[in-house]
């Protein structure tokens, strides 16, 4: 059977008292509705529809115009309502709908496949969830006739006080046959409060003689609905949790989970270690056998194997194997890194290439450069890169040696085997094999250095 997904993600969500949407609000790294669209691809869907209204383009823009088909619901009137607004854009085109919330960011894709199997089974025209628990969160009960079958939804608002203490609760998951379900949402009257609510489909499921089956959710936390910034971070702590365990089972291990903030997209290799407070963010790829952090933040990486990051920042930047930084390294964008490369610390790169075996010196700064095989740069080196109007190149052959100090005032290029004495400031070409020193760099002497200077 063909399903696609209804996601609701209309409302505003006032309880955050924020200028972003709900929907928006990232959690790991991610807006709270990315992680419901993907939930629901991963268990069949065609592709969504996601129901919107309060800052339409803002959500659209965030979510990329192509991850759904974007419906515009220009005015609210509950979520029976909602769903309608998606029956121009699937009726006749697939056999199930399966409708979900913007704001419930924890279903596992299984979970959602399993709801749509069950309906897939069923001879009546939905299925949904359900939970057992003491807190209701506002979820509406499950009423149920003397045999157990199923008799209605009632929202908390309109319980009974007998009906509010029933344990059982609807979590906002449904499946439905598509046919009957466009010709139900017209025959939903207006409630007390003036909305028309998708639950009272259940008895109308229930008054046509269908079967309404239920699906027990085991994995209470799957349900949570985020509405205040307290849901918001029980929610990023569960996925984040849910992500860690994964990553464990495959072989990573990490030193402190509780305290290590990995967001979907990152891939580790087996056997690489993560140490306390470490963020590695966006689509970052990690060989094996890595030692990164404590307090390290990598985003949009890629490193290879055997690689050791202490204490460090790395944004957009690539490491290849082998490579060791910090305590306190900064690689900016455009940084790369190749095989046995160290970069000390308080060591900064940026947009530049460091051929194998460089060795860079602490209090150091490289930017716009490439860095031949085997040189050194010494300790307080700085690539003089912008001249107020230009970043400007540097060039260091192989096994060159920088001086600690050295200021290269760029455009520069330095030969293979050449030197710069301490504290040189160096703001013309330096050939190969020779030695410069002075404030401006001179020529000190040419030929082959021996590099003990």
């Amino acid at each position: 059977m063909k399903t696609a997904a209804v996601i609701l993600a209309a409302g505003h969500g006032t309880r955050m008292h924020s200028k972003l949407h709900k929907v928006l609000h990232p959690i790991v790294g991610k807006p709270m509705l990315w992680h419901s669209l993907n939930s629901a691809k991963q268990a069949g869907s065609q592709k969504p529809v996601v129901v919107i209204g309060h800052a339409a383009d803002e959500v659209q823009a965030a979510i990329g115009a192509d991850a759904a088909d974007f419906v515009i619901q220009a005015e609210q009137h509950g979520t029976g309502h909602d769903v309608q607004q998606a029956e121009q854009a699937l009726k006749g085109k697939v056999d199930q709908v399966l409708v979900m919330y913007g704001d419930m960011p924890l279903w596992r894709p299984a979970t959602l496949q399993m709801v749509i199997e069950m309906q897939e089974k069923n001879d009546g025209p939905m299925t949904l969830a359900t939970i057992e628990v003491d807190d209701p969160r506002g979820f509406g009960r499950v009423a149920r006739k003397p045999d157990g079958s199923l008799l209605a939804i009632v929202e908390e608002a309109q319980c009974t006080p007998e009906q509010i203490a029933i344990k059982e609760l609807n979590v906002s998951l449904y499946c439905f046959e598509a046919s009957w379900l466009w010709d139900a949402l017209r025959r939903v009257e207006l409630s007390p409060k003036g909305e028309y609510y998708l639950t009272d489909t259940v008895a109308l499921a229930v008054a046509d003689g269908g079967t309404v089956i239920t699906v027990s959710i085991q994995d209470h936390a799957e349900a949570i609905g985020v509405n205040t910034r307290i849901h918001l971070s029980e929610a990023e702590a569960m996925m984040r949790r849910r992500i860690n365990h994964e990553l464990m089972l495959s072989g990573v291990t990490l030193i402190d989970p509780d305290h290590t903030y990995i967001e979907p997209d990152v891939k580790i290799g087996q056997d690489t270690v993560i140490r306390p407070n470490t963020w590695i963010r966006g689509k970052t790829v990690i060989g094996e056998g890595c030692d990164l952090g404590p307090n390290t933040i990598i985003t949009e990486c890629i490193i290879g194997n055997e690689c050791v990051v202490l204490a460090s920042v790395l944004e957009k930047a690539v490491l290849e194997n082998h490579v060791d930084i910090g305590p306190f390294g900064r690689l900016r964008k455009g940084a790369h890194l190749a095989d046995h490369v160290h970069l000390g610390n308080f060591g900064e790169v940026k947009n530049s290439y460091l051929s194998p075996g460089v060795k860079m010196g602490h209090f150091s700064y490289v930017g716009d450069a490439h860095v031949g095989e085997n040189a050194n740069i010494g300790c307080g080196t700085i690539t003089c890169n912008f001249d107020g109007a230009n970043k400007n190149k540097t060039i260091i052959g192989n096994d060159a040696f920088i001086g600690s100090g050295t200021m290269l005032v760029a455009p520069l290029e330095l030969g293979e085997n050449s030197i710069t004495g301490a504290g040189s400031v160096v703001t013309h070409d330096v050939p190969a094999n020779s030695t410069v020193v002075g404030v401006p760099a001179r020529i000190h002497q040419k030929g082959k250095n021996s590099k003990a200077t």
